[in-house]
């Protein structure tokens, strides 16, 4: 296998981890010139599908949120894309690593994370900036709906 592949294969592979299966829809909230461009091929190369914007207007089957400290409330943000997206599909959300400007406290995650109803299952570094926390709507919280 070259190293070409083998760099697509690792790519692909960290946005399966992610929870980003074939054939999914994946919208794609704050997007700026500073997203890792690498991770938005590899998250496309993996669903299949080209990522859709904030504007998509029907149900995604992930979310994908790049976050910033200063882009506002973080639990407002994460409240908003789970109304974007089906119960139980995972939703990403990126943010700046330590060190790096706009980094977001993980305890500050977990709180907005609790607050909007979901809980945090994953924690991965994504690339050379970003660091991506998957979440998902608690199986208990789901079943009392």
């Amino acid at each position: 296998m070259s190293a070409t592949a083998d760099h697509a294969e690792e790519r692909t592979s960290l946005a399966a981890r992610l929870g980003i299966q074939p054939g999914q829809v994946v919208q794609e909230i704050g997007y700026d010139e500073d997203v890792d461009h690498e991770l938005r091929e590899a998250i496309q190369e993996t669903s299949g599908k080209e990522l859709v914007d904030e504007d998509y207007d029907d149900v995604a089957d992930a979310v994908v949120v790049w976050f910033r400290e200063d882009d506002g409330d973080l639990t407002d943000a994460l409240v908003d894309a789970t109304t974007l997206i089906d119960e139980g599909a995972p939703l990403v959300l990126l943010t700046p690593k330590t060190g790096r400007d706009g980094y977001v406290e993980p305890s500050d995650i977990n709180e907005a994370a609790q607050t909007a109803g979901l809980s945090q299952t994953k924690t991965l570094s994504v690339g050379k900036d970003w660091t991506g926390s998957r979440l998902v709507t608690p199986k208990a919280a789901a079943k009392k709906r």
